[in-house]
């Protein structure tokens, strides 16, 4: 639901600029303010979920959140498209991190790595929208319309899918967490910790944010591509980070987070440098989608990483996420400055830099790595033998166990004979 939505607004820029006669400039000063909504309210979100629990913030931030893109999508002028677009990063953070906190949940629960799949749907879902939104277009749907009913089908979807969450919080990385967690302040800085991790994210956002921003110009500027080869560039990227997200989970588990982002990192390093020094389309095409693949895991890796940071996970999530957000924010700028200044080749190497440190600081991102400074350390890895949960009685099903090792069980009443 919530990939949909962000795809969905995407897809109808161009109508918006249209609409207001906006410049190119002025729609980039614009799109600058939901980074700048979401960095500020992302940290409220912890408060949120530690109040009302995971389910009931989550399921209502979704429902904003599917219905925030008809602000700015109905704003007159300029200044007012600013402050639609500073709610739009509001409801765009906060229902994020509550998403990526029930994420963790899960995760939790199942003792896999499910946070990759979970971004790999949310990927899957930006291609949905931008599908729905590009329809639209072509058909002539005004925006304002066609988001609307975009927004009630989402919304209604997600408020009953939303009734099978898990209403809990994640047990922090020593073992607290839950109901009796001390609530977390309204605001407050991310500890070392944190921003340790988020450096890691931030390297690897960097590197998504260039090649999804930069790809159909260096297609056709560099490259030499037609322009519908070009545009073809930023759906290719993005169907291989879905696909590679999607897949991700597995490789995870089978050879753990430090070996894979190292591989990732590898991979991605070997895509920017083709890019860099490619001046036909068919190599630099093949550069782009190495980029995205071997980027995918990082962003979801490093949410898992963050919520085992501390005694209130959600709190450490929205940290990282800020700094994710930042780094997705100023990735585009800062490869357009480079290119005005020297060459998109250039802007290129610097990627490829960029995720090359990803190789020696993946550790971090370990959950059996010593933590940074103001981390826990991570529970032992043998625990004292515990005693075997009773059977559950007839007519029951063992659905699995909570953090504490407790058994899950659902009553169903026996069958009719």
């Amino acid at each position: 639901m919530h990939g949909s939505v962000g795809g969905g607004f995407a897809a109808r820029l161009p109508w918006l600029q249209g609409h207001l006669d906006l410049s190119a400039g002025q729609l980039g000063v614009a799109l600058a303010a939901p980074a700048v909504g979401a960095s500020l309210a992302m940290p409220l979100a912890a408060s949120l979920v530690h109040r009302h629990g995971g389910r009931t913030a989550l399921r209502c931030l979704i429902a904003v959140w599917c219905a925030v893109p008809l602000l700015p999508l109905s704003a007159p002028g300029l200044v007012w498209l600013c402050a639609a677009l500073l709610v739009f990063g509001v409801g765009a953070g906060m229902s994020d991190v509550a998403m990526n906190t029930q994420g963790l949940v899960v995760e939790q629960r199942v003792k896999r790595s499910t946070l990759p799949l979970l971004h790999g749907m949310w990927s899957a879902g930006a291609l949905f929208g931008a599908g729905v939104g590009a329809a639209a277009a072509f058909a002539g749907l005004d925006a304002r319309l066609h988001m609307a009913g975009l927004a009630v089908l989402l919304a209604v979807t997600g408020w009953f899918a939303g009734r099978n969450l898990l209403d809990a919080r994640p047990a922090a990385a020593g073992g607290g967490g839950g109901a009796d967690t001390e609530a977390p302040p309204r605001f407050a800085l991310p500890s070392k910790a944190v921003l340790a991790i988020g450096a890691v994210g931030f390297c690897g956002v960097f590197a998504e944010g260039a090649g999804a921003n930069w790809s159909a110009v260096h297609l056709k500027e560099v490259a030499g591509a037609s322009p519908g080869v070009a545009a073809l560039a930023f759906t290719g990227f993005a169907c291989t980070m879905a696909v590679a997200r999607l897949l991700s989970g597995m490789v995870v588990d089978r050879f753990g987070v430090t070996r894979t982002i190292r591989a990732g990192a590898a991979l991605s390093t070997v895509g920017a440098v083709v890019v860099a020094v490619s001046h036909s389309p068919l190599p630099a095409a093949l550069g782009f989608a190495l980029l995205g693949v071997g980027v995918a895991a990082v962003l979801p890796l490093t949410f898992a990483a963050a919520g085992r940071v501390g005694d209130n996970p959600s709190r450490s999530i929205a940290g990282v996420a800020t700094v994710t957000y930042t780094s997705g924010l100023i990735a585009p700028a800062i490869v357009g400055a480079i290119a005005d200044h020297a060459s998109l080749n250039t802007s290129f190497a610097v990627v490829a830099v960029l995720t090359a440190v990803l190789i020696p600081t993946a550790r971090l991102l370990n959950p059996s790595a010593p933590p940074p400074a103001g981390g826990r350390p991570a529970p032992p890895e043998a625990a004292p033998p515990k005693a075997a949960p009773p059977e559950p009685a007839s007519g029951s099903i063992r659905i699995g166990t909570s953090p504490s090792g407790a058994a899950t069980t659902v009553l169903f009443p026996p069958p009719e004979r």
